[in-house]
């Protein structure tokens, strides 16, 4: 036999007996797994929104707290505060703009968890600049 021949043997045996062993071995069949699967997806998906609604609310409320402050405050706001309260308004409209997506079914995981990343930083750093 020619090396290539006994190449393709090899591979085709190899293949056979994973897939095998892949069918004997699997928990459930291929579509439970796939349905399971999507549940999953759905789950992390709703978990998401949640997480970005109740962000979205605590932001408005931060952001609502320290344009009081700044009302009711005679001395000169720190500019580096003013940055991070315009950020802050920012982040919160492309929160609001984000769910809008989700609900028109247009947004995707990976702009989910990016927006959620955002939002958790501006929250952090409004209320490090409220504590001072």
């Amino acid at each position: 036999m020619k090396k290539e021949s006994k190449w393709a043997l090899g591979t085709l045996i190899a293949a056979s007996v994973g897939f095998a062993a892949g069918v004997l071995t699997a928990p459930r069949s291929g579509w439970r797994t796939r349905k399971k699967l999507s549940e999953s997806a759905s789950k992390a998906r709703v978990d998401g929104e949640k997480q970005l609604k109740q962000l979205y609310s605590e932001l408005q409320n931060l952001i609502k707290e320290s344009e009081t402050r700044v009302k009711k405050s005679k001395l000169k706001v720190d500019n580096e505060f003013k940055k991070q309260l315009e950020n802050s308004k920012k982040t919160r409209i492309k929160v609001k703009m984000l769910l809008s997506a989700i609900h028109g079914g247009e947004a995707t995981d990976p702009d989910l968890n990016q927006m959620l990343v955002e939002a958790k930083k501006a929250k952090s750093n409004l209320s490090k600049f409220l504590k001072k």
